[in-house]
């Protein structure tokens, strides 16, 4: 399990933002994970939530150079294997059952599961995961919430996601235990729509450039 721990930390500190993206359409995916990368973030997260996400995430995996692809929106094992057959790198899930927790010991790809509460995150540490998403990050208690967790339940750290954007970010990530930020502001639909890759590398560029 400590290996998982490092493989996904090595993926999270790529940088302080990881986009969170709902694709639609598989033709963007390609242009839109690129204008990403150029702006500096690599790991991208792409959520099971349309159908074109598995084949988005595969053209992603396959021809974009540089991008770690990563599977999020994960519920159950049979999308846990999909989305690592798919070439994901990286599983997200909004939750955790112990399905999920099962799917993951027995594959080499990173879980990243989600927490809301204490008590999560306490079970979650007794299955030895040290790297939570904390979500609905906004909605759950936003940056005081997770501060207030820092001590009690040290030595964990989170990816909160949910709420966040470019005013908020930096709340998130000045806490000790706060490794990055899910997003999906340096995507926004109406950009990815008219094909404004440069306009979006450039939200990824001030993205990239965040610090706590």
């Amino acid at each position: 399990m400590s290996e998982k721990n490092a493989k996904l930390l090595s993926v999270l500190k790529l940088q302080p933002v990881v986009p969170v993206l709902v694709i639609d359409d598989v033709k963007t995916a390609v242009p839109l994970a690129r204008a990403l990368v150029a702006g500096g973030l690599k790991a991208i997260e792409i959520t099971l939530r349309t159908p074109a996400a598995l084949e988005a995430i595969r053209a992603v995996a396959n021809e974009v150079e540089g991008a770690v692809a990563g599977a999020g929106t994960i519920l159950n094992a049979a999308q846990f294997e999909a989305a690592v057959e798919a070439g994901s790198q990286f599983i997200v899930s909004p939750g955790t059952t112990q399905e999920l927790i099962d799917a993951a010991n027995d594959s080499d790809i990173p879980l990243l599961p989600g927490a809301a509460t204490a008590s999560e995150v306490m079970g979650l540490r007794e299955e030895g995961y040290q790297v939570l998403k904390f979500f609905p990050a906004e909605q759950a208690g936003g940056a005081a919430y997770l501060k207030s967790l820092s001590s009690p339940l040290a030595g964990t750290l989170f990816c909160p996601t949910g709420g966040i954007s470019l005013s908020n970010a930096r709340d998130y990530l000045s806490l000790p235990n706060v490794v990055c930020v899910g997003g999906s502001w340096v995507a926004p639909k109406d950009l990815v729509a008219k094909g404004d890759w440069a306009g979006i590398e450039k939200l990824a560029a001030e993205a990239a450039a965040l610090k706590g």
